[in-house]
């Protein structure tokens, strides 16, 4: 495989310019699976385990490959195996809490030149789903584009996309029917030879039928939504990275109807930049938007020239961020405590030796 059709490029030159070419060579992590990755190098696909050092230097989650990343190996093609000791410097990176009440970060996606924000047209068009997925790309480091898929299936495609346009200002916005192979054309601009492009988007709103329309041919297994409400169903279940016939590389995601925030600080002034804007306006500047005299905010709510859900969507993700904050403070408090103990441990092995 060509490692420029793999997206390989000058950043990443210059972070693999400090190992010893002799010694290592490259891959990209095209699915992950139990500790165990498949990558994408010169060699062909190889299946790769990391290395005890780099699992040992690990502290997070983050710390291990993700599906994208650029990764240092040392590559066994007659086996075709291969063992990786480092993580190249990564571009981009979509990120979300983990599931559960621990308080860590998940890489869904890294290296992408573009997220694809994928939304149905059917009954379960969110707008309050669009805006917190849009914040997440912003704060990625790729480009959003948004995707309104199942267009076949509106009979109001142009009010949605008013709608859409109202919580996503200068987003560029497709709106495509993967099924009947229409609008596809639109997306041919972020789908250039080596450019990668991550779908992202809740259960059911047509990623994996999308893939496939991308693809030329099945690729990934599709299954229908749930007649009774439309709501979908889990069609892909791992994360996995996909280059297309015609150059560009594609990263099918599971659906996600539950995003949790990660690091989302600077994506709120791009996603909410109205808001934001408003607020300059008030007469105090540490107005809290609620009873003050002079808000801006809360006139625009009244003149209707700002969507009260948008608003109350702002307020609710500015409280999640906080809570996130507060309990990553404890964390990296605990983790560098554990830190100082590994390595007091490790000297006194040291030592005993």
């Amino acid at each position: 495989m060509n490692l420029k059709q793999l997206g390989w490029d000058l950043f990443f030159e210059e972070g693999y310019a400090s190992f010893d070419k002799e010694s290592f060579t490259v891959g990209r992590v095209a699915l992950e699976h139990k500790g165990m990755y498949r990558l994408f190098t010169e060699h062909g696909e190889l299946l790769a385990e990391v290395t005890g050092k780099l699992r040992h230097m690990a502290s997070e989650r983050q710390d291990f490959p993700a599906v994208g990343d650029w990764v240092v190996i040392t590559a066994r093609p007659e086996e075709h195996k291969a063992s990786i000791h480092a993580i190249l410097p990564r571009k981009s990176k979509f990120s979300r809490k983990a599931a559960g009440h621990t308080t860590e970060e998940q890489i869904v996606a890294a290296n992408v030149d573009t997220v694809l924000l994928v939304n149905a047209l059917n009954t379960d068009f969110n707008l309050r789903r669009i805006e917190r997925y849009l914040l997440m790309a912003w704060e990625s480091g790729a480009n959003p584009v948004i995707v309104l898929s199942k267009a076949d299936l509106c009979e109001d495609i142009e009010e949605k996309f008013r709608e859409v346009e109202e919580v996503a200002m200068g987003v560029p916005i497709h709106a495509i029917s993967a099924e009947k192979e229409e609008g596809l054309e639109q997306l041919a601009a972020y789908l250039e030879e080596g450019k990668t492009v991550a779908l992202l988007g809740s259960s059911g709103v047509g990623k994996s039928t999308l893939t496939n329309a991308l693809y030329g041919e099945k690729k990934q297994d599709v299954k229908t939504i749930r007649e009774d409400d439309d709501k979908g169903r889990h069609t892909t279940t791992h994360r996995e990275l996909i280059v297309l016939k015609s150059g560009g590389i594609v990263i099918d995601t599971p659906g996600m109807r539950e995003l949790q925030l990660w690091e989302a600080e600077e994506g709120v002034g791009h996603s909410f930049s109205d808001i934001e804007g408003l607020a300059e306006q008030c007469r105090f500047r540490d107005c809290s938007h609620n009873n003050e005299p002079g808000c801006a905010v809360q006139q625009a709510i009244k003149d209707e020239t700002l969507d009260e859900g948008r608003y109350n969507s702002y307020v609710k993700l500015q409280r999640e961020l906080a809570f996130l904050a507060r309990k990553e403070d404890q964390r990296a408090a605990l983790a560098e405590k554990a830190k100082w103990k590994k390595i007091a441990g490790d000297r006194t092995r040291v030592n005993r030796k």
